[in-house]
């Protein structure tokens, strides 16, 4: 993904702050509290901290592909509850705040594309995002990470507002393929450097990146939604 740099973003100066059990036939003491404990463990996403997690800069659909990869190996029964988003536009500018790549107070960035992963667990706990380029905590819970990166629309102009959209991780592990074109010029050089593992690649597509990134009802997999529907999805008290 490439980051562009914008000077006017909102339609005005604003400020945002913001049991028993039985054992050969005889009554079993459960400890309630330690099965609790055990059970929300299983349900527990045991993804690495972000330094040691597989990252390329400007790389976030590969970055996002890793992690839902590492879920399915380690952790297969989870990956029912992990959703890769694409955050995007027809314009492709996408602001998110709290971003590693900054340009300006609160380390806002215009993307324009930006992928994240979203764990909902089955416990129906709060959900949680995973973003390797964010500078908030990892993961951070969908409250936070919406208040502090999405935001609102409501400031912006309409040319910046935020539209997604919603993979299930399963289904972009099958079916996600890029050759990396597009980070490279015209003349064939890296305009980043790529990650250093093969290009990811199905049996169908080498590469069907774009169809990802359009935010077109037509066109690619998963559900489009705006924010405020995306919001209401994830958080919705």
């Amino acid at each position: 993904m490439n980051t562009l740099y914008v000077s006017l973003l909102y339609n005005g100066t604003i400020k945002l702050s913001h049991a028993t059990s039985l054992v050969r036939g005889k009554p079993y003491l459960v400890n309630s509290s330690a099965l609790g404990m055990e059970l929300k463990s299983l349900k527990k996403l045991s993804i690495p901290e972000a330094q040691e997690c597989s990252y390329t800069p400007f790389y976030c659909e590969e970055n996002v592909w890793k992690l839902c990869e590492y879920v399915k190996n380690e952790q297969p029964d989870l990956l029912q509850y992990c959703y890769v988003v694409f955050i995007s536009n027809e314009n492709k500018t996408v602001p998110l705040w709290h971003q590693r790549s900054k340009s300006a107070e609160n380390h806002l960035t215009v993307w324009d594309y930006h992928v994240i992963l979203i764990y909902t667990p089955p416990d129906q706990g709060e959900a949680l995002v995973y973003d390797l380029d964010s500078m908030l905590s990892f993961p951070v819970d969908f409250s936070t990470y919406g208040s502090q990166t999405l935001r609102s629309d409501f400031l912006l102009k309409p040319e910046y507002h935020r539209k997604f959209r919603v993979i299930p991780g399963e289904v972009f592990l099958k079916k996600f393929a890029s050759d990396r074109s597009r980070m490279k010029n015209s003349d064939g050089a890296w305009i980043k450097s790529p990650p250093p593992f093969p290009c990811i690649q199905t049996s169908e597509s080498t590469n069907n990146l774009e169809e990802f990134i359009s935010m077109k009802p037509e066109t690619g997999v998963g559900e489009l939604m705006n924010l405020n529907q995306f919001i209401e999805r994830y958080f919705p008290d």
